[in-house]
């Protein structure tokens, strides 16, 4: 109770709208698709007309297309304007920026893993639907954020950030592992035998587990939800966790510029945040409009990843209407070259696909391209001659001649800036 209280207090006083918009989005949740696009279409009227008034950037990108904000009927309207991309942002920041004033803004920074850091100001309201979006998923497994929880993320910190994070920490009832050493990870299992939930990097908590596991320590008994962010969730990983924390990793979808977009339900479909935004597809890419960002808009921004969706007819067993995001299927832009071809780097997620579908494999995989024509693949997993062979024909298949390759087995996979990445180019063009 008292965890609980400290969190209501503090969190009323950094976002005062918090608690209004986690109650709309419990109503919110019950709409038919009907009515969901129906507010989407408000929304995205407002954005438009708020863009257009006060962002310099916007205005000019409006008039240059000659696009008139009052003809958008339609979601479909939306494809007349022009896509924007992180670059945009980050040499045009100060004009993206509207001149409304706010009660109260947040200095946001995006990570930086694609070698581009953007600094933006969100303003309350829209950083305060964020986490009520965030929340009302915590809500599918009955957990309060309150609640004391296990957090894998960040371990290089300066003094400052240590002392600000452990403030952080304590007023959000979490706690964090910094290292595997003996002594910080036992502690760290002693801490998760009363709490609810693990969330974080999925590698980190997939490492953790097999641990656990490997170690034979007393397992952690009143695991509500563990969850996974900014990484691949392998579905291989899925055993391991579910032995050590009794739940399946289930995945939450986003990042610090688009928001929440979407955040997997009970029963494993990944829901569109259709309130906070719209996702679009474009040549297998998403493109996502943040609704409720009113002092730095983003409008069909490419957010750089290569996404599929189920279809519009899909229906979840969870009882929602929000579409469904079927798989992130891997980067924009990062290339994978043969010696004569090039070829999207998603290719890696269909071959391992194909032979989990076909043969019930699943595999922890890292690929690795120092050179043209040229492909290391790492495989975290012990595999016989057979799975070697099903993972040769499906690169052959994908490939044919045109790539080199080896097959390593039993590898531990390489990180980069916090993040595990599932294909590394050393290879610029």
């Amino acid at each position: 109770m008292i965890k609980k209280n400290i969190y209501l207090i503090g969190s009323s006083v950094r976002n005062p709208s918090l608690k209004t918009k986690y109650n709309f989005l419990k109503e919110s949740e019950k709409w038919s698709l009907k009515k969901l696009e129906s507010y989407q279409l408000k929304k995205l009227k407002e954005l438009l007309h708020i863009a257009y008034h006060h962002s310099e950037f916007y205005k000019n990108q409006f008039d240059k297309f000659n696009l008139d904000i009052d003809k958008v009927k339609s979601l479909e309207d939306l494809k007349k304007f022009p896509t924007i991309e992180k670059i945009d942002l980050i040499n045009h920041s100060s004009m993206v920026h509207t001149n409304l004033k706010f009660k109260k803004k947040f200095l946001a920074v995006t990570s930086g893993t694609s070698g581009q850091s953007l600094k933006f100001y969100r303003n309350e309201e829209s950083d305060s639907f964020n986490r009520a979006a965030i929340q009302r998923g915590y809500s599918w497994y009955d957990v309060n954020i309150w609640e004391k929880n296990g957090y894998f993320w960040g371990f290089n910190f300066s003094l400052l950030k240590k002392i600000k994070n452990n403030i952080l920490d304590f007023l959000q009832n979490r706690y964090r592992i910094f290292s595997y050493e003996d002594k910080i990870f036992k502690k760290f299992v002693k801490k998760s035998k009363d709490s609810i939930y693990i969330h974080g990097y999925s590698s980190m908590v997939y490492h953790t587990a097999v641990l656990i596991n490997k170690l034979k320590l007393p397992k952690p008994q009143r695991i509500k939800m563990v969850k996974g962010t900014s990484e691949k969730i392998f579905e291989s990983y899925q055993k391991e966790i579910q032995k050590a924390f009794g739940v399946r990793m289930i995945s939450e979808y986003g990042a610090t510029e688009s928001g929440l977009i979407a955040f997997e339900c009970r029963h494993g479909s990944m829901h569109i945040n259709m309130e906070g935004v719209i996702v679009e597809v474009e040549d297998s890419e998403i493109l996502i409009t943040n609704l409720q960002m009113k002092s730095f808009p983003i409008i069909r921004y490419k957010l750089g990843d290569y996404i599929s969706l189920s279809s519009r007819d899909k229906k979840c067993s969870c009882g929602m209407n929000h579409p469904i995001l079927e798989e992130v299927t891997g980067r924009v832009g990062v290339n994978v070259y043969g010696k004569l071809k090039i070829y999207p780097s998603f290719t890696f997620y269909y071959i391992f696909k194909n032979i989990s579908k076909t043969y019930g494999i699943d595999l922890i995989y890292q690929v690795i391209q120092n050179e043209k024509g040229s492909l290391i693949f790492n495989i975290t997993n012990k595999i016989d001659i057979n799975t070697e062979q099903y993972i040769k024909n499906e690169i052959i298949k994908y490939f044919k001649e045109d790539m080199d390759f080896c097959i390593n087995s039993n590898v531990i996979l390489k990180k980069g800036k916090g993040k595990l990445k599932s294909f590394i180019s050393k290879v610029y063009e």
